[in-house]
């Protein structure tokens, strides 16, 4: 049975799911229960990258949203003892209306120029994080985050485990939905021609400002539950290699693309953790380096291309081995 590319990714993406899902009942490794969290957090920050990117838009500093929605859900909880399941939607609430005002000010900037702007941003937040900042924040030393589900409930590795698969899948469901909307359309047209968007009707500020503010969401949405997580928050999470992964897991997996960020961010993390338990520190780098830079020149369109290009190969392969029969006279 043939398969398109989508048919390919749609069933690719349940199984993973599933596995996901599953493999809590089938394994009590509370390593590879971590690193799957971990992983599923990543899921969210980097399809809140690419969601940024579906619209036209760039960031190189989106790690300052991860951290805002971080810092805010972190305060919150701490300060009004309300659950973090409900300050991780507060705290990145508040991510959202800093990427507002953000965009705000730089949303007609061309890409790149407002992909600048936005990793100045994430070094003035970390600035003002460990300086203005710090009476509240701990500054370098940092504080104490109130764990998503408190240690003292049995089982609360399972619980929170399962609270994280749930919002990661709402997230996709979320960002499917909008893709596949009006919405994304006016981000797609926006995207593709600016001056054939405004002609259509469609205000490119308008939708840009929608796109800044629902990735900015999703990205404190990702750092909130990171923290919770963790139960320990830092200015480290502002750190240049926090803004720099979402964009090596989306052009890994596929920009532009549902399931791009999903492949992306579950390969390079096994490829990472493969490399990290031989004993390479700064080797690593340059591996995933020439990894990326392979998939660049020849997979454009990342991972989720791979099999369509398995299949040209296939059946290029398979024409090239058919041998003519001879004319019978």
């Amino acid at each position: 049975m043939n398969f398109g590319r989508d048919e390919l990714i749609k069933y690719g993406l349940v199984a993973i799911l599933a596995i996901a899902a599953a493999f809590p009942l089938v394994s009590d490794s509370m390593f590879l229960l971590n690193l799957i969290v971990l992983m599923l957090i990543s899921i969210i920050f980097a399809s809140a990258w690419n969601l940024l990117a579906f619209s036209g838009q760039g960031s190189l500093g989106h790690a300052a949203f991860l951290g805002i929605g971080a810092y805010a859900s972190t305060l919150i909880a701490i300060q009004s003892g309300i659950s973090p399941f409900i300050t991780i939607f507060l705290g990145a609430t508040v991510a959202a209306f800093i990427g507002v005002l953000i965009g705000l000010t730089c949303v007609r900037l061309k890409e790149w120029f407002l992909a600048m702007v936005t990793f100045g941003f994430a070094i003035i937040v970390q600035a003002l994080t460990v300086s203005v900042l710090a009476p509240m924040t701990g500054g370098w030393d940092g504080i104490a985050s109130p764990r998503l589900v408190s240690p003292s409930i049995p089982g609360y590795q399972l619980i929170e485990y399962y609270a994280i698969f749930v919002i990661t899948i709402a997230s996709l469901i979320a960002i499917w939905y909008i893709m596949k909307s009006r919405l994304g359309l006016a981000f797609l047209a926006i995207r593709e021609n600016e001056l054939e968007a405004r002609a259509a009707g469609v205000d490119p500020v308008r939708y840009r400002l929608i796109a800044f503010a629902m990735s900015s969401y999703l990205a404190g949405i990702a750092g909130a539950l990171q923290i919770h997580h963790i139960g320990y928050i830092t200015p480290e999470l502002y750190g240049v290699d926090n803004s720099f992964w979402p964009i090596t897991f989306v052009i890994l997996g596929g920009l532009g693309t549902l399931a791009g960020p999903v492949i992306g961010t579950i390969v390079l993390t096994i490829i990472w953790e493969g490399l990290k338990a031989t004993g390479l520190t700064f080797g690593r780098y340059v591996i995933v380096g020439f990894i990326l830079i392979l998939t660049i020149i020849f997979l454009p369109k990342g991972l989720v291309n791979l099999p369509e290009r398995l299949q040209v190969w296939w059946k290029g392969r398979g024409r090239k081995g058919t041998v003519a029969e001879p004319q019978r006279e």
